[in-house]
């Protein structure tokens, strides 16, 4: 009897080392990622105001899109920090504030994608379309909208959580439309128009823009919007699990959503990447902004 007493206290003894192992290294990738998160975004928003050439509406996107992922950064990643080395016990503040920032960030790479697919639909009349104040009023909805989510979430978790997965999947499904409309478009423009398209102007079928320009930008939106569905599938994910209810609720568990949401959170991270390597006026900005800062310093 001792003896199945001594085992089954070294089984638990093992899984919990392993559960404070798994913790710290999730509060390890989080310190890396908050950091990285902070300063690119800072550095994309800082490069943002001295980049002329994109449309002033997706230029307002792109930085409403780099303040939550700040957000992300100085918020949601510490609180996990500090939940995972139980320094922070607070679970509901650090799940309230990934809500908000991570959703208005996903709901702004959607918009961003419709953007695009306006631009090269309207024509002409996509700048009358596409104003500054329309788009700041799509802004001030999904920040609303997040806000209106973490207070269902805080009265009902398993309703919050369905309306999660249908939000993000039916955003999933018009990122996926657009960008299937803008390829299917762009072939049917260059069947046409091939002889006629000339460097630096495509205005022949109602498509007033640099066509060569708007495909830079399609395929930047295109990489952020892919690297948003690899970070965010796998928090999907558990959450369609969580709600089915499919595992018991156990501390690997539990250690499993908070590695999704880790990951969920690296697209914060790798989105001020994706604008540097793909908007080469910001990418020079940033090195700009860098050189300045060294050279104060």
């Amino acid at each position: 009897m001792a003896n199945v007493t001594e085992g089954g206290n070294s089984t638990f003894c093992k899984t919990r080392s392993s559960l404070e192992i798994a913790g710290i290294m999730i509060a390890a990738v989080n310190i890396l990622l908050s950091i990285t998160a902070s300063l690119g975004n800072i550095l994309i928003l800082i490069g943002l105001r001295n980049v002329s050439s994109l449309h002033p509406p997706t230029k307002l996107m792109f930085q409403c899109l780099a303040i939550a992922d700040l957000g992300v950064g100085l918020i949601p990643q510490p609180q996990m920090v500090f939940k995972q080395l139980n320094v922070y016990k607070h679970v509901d503040s650090s799940g309230a504030f990934g809500i908000i920032f991570c959703g208005v960030s996903f709901f702004t790479v959607t918009a961003l994608s419709v953007d695009r697919l306006l631009a090269l639909l309207l024509g002409l009349r996509y700048r009358h379309v596409v104003t500054l104040r329309r788009v700041r009023a799509v802004i001030a909805c999904s920040w609303f909208t997040t806000f209106l989510l973490v207070l269902v979430w805080k009265l009902r978790r398993n309703t919050a959580n369905i309306i999660i997965i249908i939000l993000i999947t039916l955003s999933l499904i018009i990122s996926l439309f657009s960008y299937t409309r803008i390829v299917l478009r762009l072939r049917h423009y260059q069947s046409r128009v091939q002889d006629n398209v000339q460097q630096g102007q495509a205005n022949i079928g109602g498509i007033p823009l640099n066509l060569e320009r708007y495909k830079r930008t399609v395929v930047s939106i295109a990489l952020v919007q892919l690297a948003l569905v690899i970070c965010y599938v796998p928090f999907l994910s558990f959450l369609i699990v969580e709600h089915l209810n499919v595992f018991p609720r156990t501390g690997s568990l539990y250690h499993l959503r908070d590695s999704t949401a880790t990951l969920l959170f690296l697209n914060s991270s790798l989105n001020p990447f994706l604008y540097c390597w793909r908007i080469k006026e910001l990418r020079q900005a940033v090195k700009a902004t860098i050189k300045r800062f060294c050279t104060c310093q």
